[in-house]
């Protein structure tokens, strides 16, 4: 893709390019609808979803912006619930080329510029927009006045370019913070919220902090929110794994916190009955690569990608009815995948390493082998995505097969599975 020779770095924080192209488009910045802006760890994109499909079970028109992609580039821009034509998106990076002329600019910054552009120039109730990388020097923060912030769960991640403790990370995180704004936040370990405490009295926000100010947990089968405003007797959501309780709580608590007569406690739970989001615990339907495992065994797709993210998937395993389980497991160098894979000792009864395709950063599946076998599971390595799943299905015919460890593979696994085509932008830039 062209746009990735516009600058040498493809990641690189710093907000000054992006107030300087939003400049010369005429800050849509400042003209863009009510803001949720969302920054954390893990759970971003559910607590995206889940806040997407309350909005709009109100009826509410909701712009979103995402990344990385899975598929097709278009996923990271939703305008008024559609995905961006390629007429527009074309129209609008060369627009934003145009007025940026020969200044340096990164991927990441000039497709966030663009996104901005339609959003100001679309009309809609609500824009949600996830961060992409941190918080504080993240190209989505020039939003001065979001109506309400939400950090999701902070853990260990990115650390080369966030910082080497969680401390140091919840600060990047709590960047997106901004006076007079309130701040959802959701569970955290205590050294977390300490530090997000301490930057939002610096800032002037307010606080919504989870089982401290509300609470979201299950009761016979429900979902039960409660806050200052009373108590909310909820379907579960239909995105799989215990996890996506404590996504769900973010959600509504944001809800709650922009106080819109529009949106009923029934459209909260239409919301969560219907929200989807691909490749977070997805359990794969019908489709091509069901013809290289066997009928009998399931099919599922994760992306999680860093220790965290690995207990929450080990633990969503282990909550499901007993069953053999297989992983295929790939994951890029830029990630720690000793911490990932530790969680499913005892637990995985096979590994099947991948090095995922197309992906100069990939770990090879032969490194990926031995760093499992160290970690005390039993691995080998596979050439390609097929032979890995025929290779599972025939160790296991029976088993729950779980593909996982990385987007960038579950961007592969969809497009495979369905037969489309997926953009040509990999890598860190995909972020």
């Amino acid at each position: 893709m062209r746009l990735l020779s516009l600058h040498p770095k493809i990641i690189d924080l710093t907000l000054d390019r992006m107030h300087s192209i939003l400049a010369k488009l005429g800050h849509p910045e400042l003209k863009l609808p009510p803001v949720i802006h969302i920054a954390g760890t893990n759970g971003k994109g559910s607590t995206l979803a889940i806040t997407l499909a309350i909005l709009e079970a109100a009826g509410l028109k909701v712009h979103t912006y995402t990344s990385p992609h899975l598929v097709r580039f278009h996923e990271r821009i939703r305008v008024a619930g559609e995905l961006i034509s390629e007429d527009a998106l074309s129209a609008l990076l060369e627009e934003c080329e145009a007025v940026n002329g020969a200044e340096p600019i990164t991927f990441f910054e000039i497709t966030t510029a663009a996104a901005f552009l339609t959003y100001a120039r679309t009309p809609a109730d609500y824009l949600i927009l996830e961060v992409g990388l941190g918080g504080r020097l993240d190209a989505t923060n020039v939003i001065d006045h979001p109506a309400v912030c939400v950090i999701t769960s902070i853990g260990l991640d990115h650390q080369q370019y966030l910082g080497d403790t969680i401390e140091e990370i919840a600060r990047e995180k709590a960047g997106i913070l901004k006076r007079g704004c309130i701040g959802i936040v959701g569970a955290q370990a205590p050294e977390v919220r300490d530090e997000i405490e301490a930057i939002a009295l610096k800032v002037g926000a307010r606080l919504n902090i989870a089982n401290q100010d509300w609470q979201s947990y299950t009761q016979h089968g429900r979902l039960v929110f409660q806050d200052e405003n009373g108590l909310l007797d909820l379907p579960l959501p239909a995105l799989q794994g215990p996890h996506q309780i404590d996504n769900a709580g973010n959600a509504i608590a944001a809800i709650r916190a922009l106080k819109d007569d529009r949106i009923s406690d029934e459209a909260i739970a239409t919301g969560l009955r219907k929200v989807t989001w691909p490749a977070r615990l997805q359990n794969l339907g019908q489709g091509n690569l069901r013809a290289f495992v066997s009928p009998s065994n399931a099919l599922w797709l994760d992306g999680g990608h860093n220790g965290p993210a690995g207990v929450v998937l080990a633990g969503a395993m282990q909550a499901m009815p007993k069953r053999d389980l297989v992983m295929i497991w790939g994951m890029l160098n830029t990630k720690h995948p000793g911490a990932f894979i530790a969680n499913f000792k005892g637990l995985a009864d096979f590994v099947v390493t991948l090095a995922i395709p197309d992906e100069a950063n990939a770990i090879s599946a032969e490194d990926l082998s031995r760093i499992a076998l160290e970690n005390g599971l039993k691995a080998a390595p596979a050439a390609t995505l097929e032979l890995a799943l025929g290779q599972a299905a025939r160790l296991y015919p029976q088993a729950r097969i779980l593909v996982c460890g990385s987007l960038y593979l579950a961007g592969h696994v969809l497009a495979l599975h369905s037969g489309e085509t997926p953009s040509a932008v990999s890598g860190a830039a995909k972020r």
